[in-house]
């Protein structure tokens, strides 16, 4: 396998399920966000370790800190200055430890990830995330990372947005069905519909699935794409079932992680990370693992 390691960017890992595993509370209706007002440090030193670990970006804590998020616990009307504290706590741990690497801020679904049923309309989706794009530029992210994108109406609006404010300077990442052909989002919609939308991304991705049903889709994704868009790919480390219960696969091993990672460099990824269930030493596997691949090319 040849491998340019100068081209491959590293995203950093799982945030709330790291924030699970270092023992602060994440759960509903706030998960992630909690850490916010409970425990900023801890989310500090995520970032710090995920730095170390190699990310030369780390996403910033902004997953459920839209207004509708933050109003089913009662509070919608701190929604800017929450994801002004999450993007300052990314920003702090950067310039303390790796002040070339870039901060991203987290875009997600305005309802379930896994349930794009529930989805507003897409007027109310492009209003929301007009807001939520707002309040991280204003907070001074370099990129915008739109996520876990599950239905077409709810992308459109994101990317269309997030083209609006900041040109050129966002990623658009989708959650796919594993049981269908590559492509295909959890909505059942193609993402080929999207296309003509994606062609000014910095980066263009599948997050969220798991990490053995990955790499068909990178190269789906590569081949729709014009070759100046990144493909990204940061999978989970297993999958819910059908009772909504979490099965772990073997890529819960952070070695068997890092070889799918070369699969979806193999097949056209240059921006690799991960989602739920990674940690740092998930991505300190896939930058050795990426090192070595680059120095016996």
């Amino acid at each position: 396998m040849t491998v340019d390691g100068s081209k491959i960017l590293l995203l950093d890992g799982a945030t709330g399920t790291e924030l699970e595993r270092r023992g602060v509370d994440i759960s509903l209706p706030l998960w992630s966000a909690r850490a916010l007002l409970d425990a900023p440090q801890v989310l500090h030193d995520i970032h710090r370790d995920y730095l170390a670990a190699g990310a030369g970006m780390i996403t910033a804590n902004t997953f459920r800190t839209h207004r509708r998020s933050l109003a089913k616990a009662g509070l919608g009307d701190q929604a800017g200055a929450l994801t002004r504290q999450a993007v300052q706590i990314a920003r702090a741990a950067r310039d303390e430890h790796k002040p070339d690497a870039l901060v991203l801020g987290s875009v997600a679904p305005l309802e379930d990830c896994y349930r794009p049923d529930l989805s507003p309309d897409e007027p109310t989706c492009r209003r929301e995330h007009a807001e939520m794009i707002d309040h991280l530029l204003e907070a001074g992210v370099d990129l915008l990372l739109i996520e876990t994108m599950n239905n077409v109406a709810e992308a459109r609006a994101a990317v269309n947005e997030a083209q609006g404010r900041a040109p050129g300077k966002w990623i658009a990442s989708f959650c796919l069905r594993s049981d269908a052909e590559p492509g295909i989002l959890l909505s059942g919609e193609s993402i080929r519909v999207l296309v003509d939308s994606l062609i000014d991304a910095y980066a263009v991705g599948v997050n969220c699935t798991a990490a053995h049903a990955t790499e068909a889709h990178v190269a789906a994704l590569r081949a729709l794409l014009p070759d100046h868009v990144r493909i990204a790919a940061y999978a989970n480390i297993g999958y819910a079932d059908e009772t909504g219960n979490w099965i772990s696969t073997d890529a819960i091993n952070p070695q068997r992680y890092a070889e799918y990672a070369m699969q979806w460099i193999d097949a056209g990824a240059t921006l690799i990370g991960g989602c739920c269930g990674t940690t740092p030493g998930t991505i300190s596997a896939i930058s050795a693992k990426i090192r070595r691949a680059a120095a016996d090319t």
